[in-house]
């Protein structure tokens, strides 16, 4: 079944698809990039590995392993305790683990130096929330500070847009493409839950035609080939902060 939806599917930011689905999309954008980019460059799948002190706030899509130790009947222990000593037993608590995330994104390079001529990040939640955010953006900041062309692209509905200067812009989803010879200004792509993922150029050096990315087909044959249909549950609540209300309209008009 194709994606019920004409843009984004909101139900893919759920936790049980949207790592699955981040890392689907990157290998699927590095795909067809590469034809349209050799001889002249490379297109590489990298990752980036950090650690988040607040990861069970911020779903993050991977499954929680417990790992159990065998235990043996220990020796009893004569107590040292006087038998009119009230004891006080332990309260058990969970301390707060920084957890390693590893989230794949592009580079676009030079294939003579090796050069990295553009970044494309998609967002995942860690990146707009708490430590992550932090994290996130330190790294942004060194992107647009270098010589590095930036491409951002922000499929999630939940948390803060990433800061623009006097940003009020108030739609769902943004792509935004920052060439290193314009800044600061950039160009932002935002649209809503029932528009189209707009068509983007790739930014490269500035003597080479930009190819346009059609991100919304990528994510239209992924939904296909990953067989998505099976298992999402359109007769549940979408994800936070979607309201039934909103995915309803859509999906009405989208069915009309």
């Amino acid at each position: 079944m194709p994606n019920p939806f004409p843009g984004m599917n909101p139900y893919l930011e759920q936790p049980e698809f949207w790592s699955d689905f981040h890392n689907h999309l990157i290998a699927a954008l590095a795909r067809v990039l590469i034809p349209t980019l050799l001889p002249t460059y490379r297109v590489v799948i990298d990752k980036w590995v950090y650690k988040i002190a607040d990861s069970a706030a911020i779903a993050i899509g991977r499954p929680d392993v417990a790992v159990q130790q065998s235990r043996t009947n220990p020796t009893p222990v004569k107590s040292a305790v006087a038998a009119s000593q009230t004891v006080v037993q332990p309260i058990k608590v969970t301390l707060l683990m920084p957890e390693e995330v590893q989230q794949a994104y592009l580079e676009v390079r030079d294939a003579a130096t090796q050069t990295v001529i553009t970044a494309i990040e998609v967002l995942s939640p860690a990146n707009k929330r708490g430590d992550g955010r932090q994290k996130y953006e330190l790294k942004r900041q060194h992107v647009l500070e270098s010589l590095t062309n930036l491409v951002e692209i922000d499929l999630l509905r939940s948390g803060s847009p990433l800061p623009l200067e006097d940003d009020t812009i108030q739609n769902h989803y943004r792509i935004l493409v920052s060439r290193a010879n314009t800044r600061p200004i950039a160009d932002l792509y935002s649209f809503n839950l029932s528009d189209r993922i707009p068509l983007f150029p790739l930014p490269l050096k500035s003597e080479d035609s930009e190819p346009m990315v059609d991100l919304q087909q990528l994510v239209n044959d992924l939904y296909e080939q990953l067989g998505y249909d099976y298992f999402i549950d359109y007769r549940s609540n979408p994800p936070l902060p979607w309201l039934e209300s909103d995915v309803a309209n859509v999906l009405l008009d989208r069915r009309r």
